[in-house]
């Protein structure tokens, strides 16, 4: 693929081929070797074919229509390079430039500064959590205890607690799961309580 020299490739027709010109070493190449596509090459290549022949028969009605699809091309090929192009048509005899599109404005960040923080439904949530994480923590650690050691009930809650830890980290800023997580933080805290008075 060949580069692009500065913020402008002009357009040119030689013979019955197009050709761009404004590349890194400021020679004239062919559009297929530029990041156009070949369906693109294809129609500037079939433009300088219909705007050679259009010249030799002199035609008005097809100077117009040549002249249109070269600033239809032109725009396409400004488009693909990101550049302005140039070009002088042949037939009309006169110089165009088609500028770069502009560059796409990025979307805003999706905000609701106006709604207001669901307090009595977050809290009764994270309460529901809450009192569901203590009384399973104290059904593991209760089971544990009674089946084998005090230890292991406080080593598998170690585990249960190390292991939900990165999760409820990660959603502790999220609307509607820092709820969750609140309730969830606070159910695992207070069970610490219990399974240290049951596995000793």
């Amino acid at each position: 693929m060949v580069g692009v020299r500065g913020a402008e490739v002009e357009l040119r027709v030689r013979g019955e081929r197009a050709v761009l010109a404004g590349t890194e070493n400021g020679q004239e190449a062919d559009p297929y070797r530029f990041a156009l596509g070949p369906e693109l090459a294809d129609a500037l290549h079939e433009w300088a074919r219909v705007s050679a022949a259009v010249q030799r028969t002199g035609s008005p009605e097809g100077a117009d229509v040549v002249a249109r699809r070269g600033r239809q091309l032109a725009g396409r090929v400004a488009d693909a390079l990101g550049v302005a192009v140039s070009y002088w048509d042949p037939v009309a005899d006169k110089a165009f430039v088609v500028p770069p599109p502009p560059p796409e404005p990025r979307p805003a960040p999706r905000q609701c500064p106006g709604e207001p923080t669901p307090w009595a439904t977050g809290l009764l949530v994270a309460a529901f959590i809450a009192v569901f994480a203590l009384v399973a923590m104290l059904a593991l650690a209760g089971a544990l205890a009674s089946a084998t050691h005090g230890l292991v009930a406080v080593a598998a809650a170690l585990v249960v607690t190390a292991g939900l830890a990165p999760s409820l980290w990660l959603g502790r800023k999220v609307p509607i799961v820092r709820w969750i997580v609140l309730g969830a933080a606070g159910g695992i805290g207070l069970s610490w309580i219990g399974v240290l008075v049951i596995a000793f």
